[in-house]
């Protein structure tokens, strides 16, 4: 077994920086957005997608990574995606006009898509119930640095020198990520090439179907990112434009809700020792009634004090560390032997769903708190609907394999 791995320091602390390299890539560039935009003679709204068509790589992006994965290893697939990754990320850092830098980035979500999927994959490997639902918080306070440290990072880059400067960093970042990676992570999954690989995927997509169990983890999983993807996305302009914060201001702000994270995880580290997944989930989700409710009043007034924004903001926030963990495990438990394809079909969701939140919320701001706030209200309220309608969604008993992991 390879159950050891998940005690293994450098092992984790690799994990949490592969899925660092999403929430790295947005948060590190958002603040080069307003100077980007005035020296490539483009608008904000088209600037402040950037954010969307990364996701929208990375959607496209993880089930060829998961099935791959699946078939040769966890780290071939993980040298040529991150690879992918940092070439990418070198164009971007040099594109002279608006088209190609969006191409850049969308090319370089496809190559981030392997470190979102194989971080979840391995972790299915070599744990399994409340063993897997501790790593994956211990991940997350690992991951949460990016969105803590990153966006002060970037305004400070943009501020000494311009705004290539954090997309450099970002690349660079690629680059050392592969040597980690080659230093602490070690393969877990014994290759299958036995099937073609199209009936492998058919196959594959039908079992993580058939258990609804799954099914359920899922719907927590996709419907959060687009509300806080929308956030984000307008956040330079909602604390700058509207309320007349400075650049370097808005970094400090924005990192409050990596700490949110942060703060989340470290309760869920403690919670999942004492409490089934199911039960925290239920707490994420009255969590994320309580924010979700206090933003839908924000975007009726259409004004409000930004402390009360942004603590509604932060509370969304505190709660993805708890839901999304344990809906993760929930949702990969079953798939012992799918677990790429199986975390792939999540990451491709969640993906699709965080893309098209950045995009809808880019493109209806309009200066207005309404319009920044509406989306994150509307998908709180969402998931609290799915977690109610869990009975019909998932009835009896969930399902657990802590036998079937990894092998040497």
């Amino acid at each position: 077994m390879n159950t050891d791995l998940a005690h293994r320091k450098r092992f984790v602390i690799t994990l949490g920086l592969l899925t660092a390299v999403a929430a790295l890539t947005i948060d590190l560039s958002l603040p080069a957005i307003p100077a980007m935009v005035e020296a490539l003679g483009t608008t904000v709204q088209r600037g402040q997608k950037i954010v969307g068509v990364f996701m929208i790589g990375m959607a496209c992006g993880q089930i060829p990574a998961g099935l791959f994965a699946d078939r040769y290893g966890r780290l071939p697939t993980l040298y040529v995606g991150l690879g992918i990754f940092a070439i990418s990320a070198t164009v971007a850092a040099m594109a002279s006009d608006m088209e190609l830098l969006l191409a850049a980035r969308y090319v370089q979500g496809i190559g981030a898509a392997s470190a979102i999927v194989l971080s979840r994959a391995i972790v299915r490997d070599v744990a399994s119930g409340k063993d897997a639902a501790r790593l994956m918080s211990l991940m997350t306070m690992i991951f949460t640095a990016a969105p803590v440290v990153a966006p002060t990072l970037g305004a400070l880059l943009v501020a000494t020198w311009d705004w290539r400067a954090p997309f450099i960093v970002i690349a660079l970042c690629g680059f050392l990520i592969i040597f980690g990676v080659r230093a602490n992570i070690p393969e877990t999954h014994v290759s299958n090439v036995n099937e073609h690989p199209m009936r492998q995927l058919i196959s594959s997509i039908r079992e993580f179907f058939s258990h609804r169990q799954s099914v359920f983890g899922l719907l927590l999983i996709v419907l959060p990112p687009a509300g806080f993807m929308s956030i984000i996305a307008v956040s330079a302009a909602l604390t700058v434009e509207i309320y007349g914060f400075s650049i370097r201001q808005y970094g400090l702000i924005f990192a409050c809700a990596g700490i949110s994270i942060l703060a989340g995880s470290a309760a869920n580290r403690w919670l999942v020792m004492r409490f089934d997944p199911v039960q925290l989930i239920g707490l994420g989700v009255g969590l994320i009634l309580a924010a979700s409710s206090q933003l839908a009043i924000i975007a009726w007034l259409d004004a409000a004090p930004f402390w009360w924004v942004w603590f509604s903001v932060c509370q969304f926030m505190f709660t993805i560390a708890i839901l999304m963990s344990n809906a993760t495990v929930l949702a990969l438990d079953p798939l012992p032997r799918i677990a790429g394809v199986a975390s792939s079909i999540l990451g491709t969701l969640q993906n699709i769903m965080a893309a098209t939140g950045a995009l809808i919320g880019a493109t209806i701001y309009d200066g207005s708190v309404r319009n920044a706030v509406l989306i994150m209200a509307t998908v709180g309220l969402l998931t609290t609907i799915v977690f109610v309608l869990r009975p019909l969604i998932a009835p009896g008993d969930l399902v657990h394999h802590p036998d079937e992991l990894a092998r040497d």
